[in-house]
């Protein structure tokens, strides 16, 4: 419950905040041309380990780009790409891909069962370990919190929504077993690393597909 508070309470304060410069979409759609390969026309991408842009909102996507060029987080593939970027560029991109409209999610090869366990833990989260709701960061469709820079992650590619929910996990099993395998650590004050960090492949790869079929 406390978290849930200080949750709530951050994405009220950032509400308050103006945003950022104005954006040119159609300077960031010139832009957007080097994303093709990966991330798809319009930012629907097709490959499954690339994630989808179109539809997220401009903070997140802003805030990920700069986070990628300071190597906040880590990249290789990224930092090469935003290296490049001014932070007008950055904003562009944001509002361009924020104005497009993302494809249906597709859960590949999801049992009924893996989506009910996926549904169960989206919206309930797992009381034994108290491991928290998705629901209360990234709301009933999967929308997010634009204020908050938590993103939108209804429709999102399963395959790449497992991979970042792994490398957010990966922190605890570093910590538990002395390891230094690659991580993800730009959450803010630690959340997603504590919401996975109990959560088995299973359940996170059930998550993921769940995840996937929001709208």
């Amino acid at each position: 419950m406390t978290q849930f508070k200080h949750i709530t309470a951050l994405a009220i304060f950032l509400t308050s905040i103006s945003g950022f410069a104005a954006s040119d979409i159609a300077a960031g759609q010139e832009k957007a041309q080097t994303c093709v390969a990966c991330h798809g026309v319009n930012g629907n991408s097709v490959v499954p380990t690339f994630p989808k842009l179109a539809g997220q909102h401009a903070s997140y996507t802003l805030k990920q780009l700069k986070q990628f060029k300071s190597k906040e987080r880590d990249n290789a593939i990224m930092y090469g790409q935003a290296l490049a970027l001014t932070d007008q560029d950055m904003e562009n991109l944001a509002a361009y891909y924020a104005a497009q409209t993302a494809t249906p999610g597709m859960a590949m090869g999801a049992s009924a069962e893996k989506l009910a366990l996926g549904k169960k833990l989206y919206n309930g989260g797992k009381l034994s370990d108290g491991t928290t709701a998705c629901i209360a960061c990234h709301g009933v469709n999967g929308k997010g919190i634009p204020s908050a820079k938590f993103p939108s992650i209804a429709g999102q590619q399963s395959m790449y929504t497992a991979s970042q929910l792994k490398l957010f996990r990966q922190n605890a099993i570093n910590q538990q077993l002395g390891t230094a395998d690659p991580v993800r650590n730009n959450d803010y004050e630690g959340m997603m690393r504590n919401v996975v960090s109990k959560l088995s492949n299973d359940e996170i790869d059930a998550l993921s597909s769940y995840i996937a079929t929001l709208k």
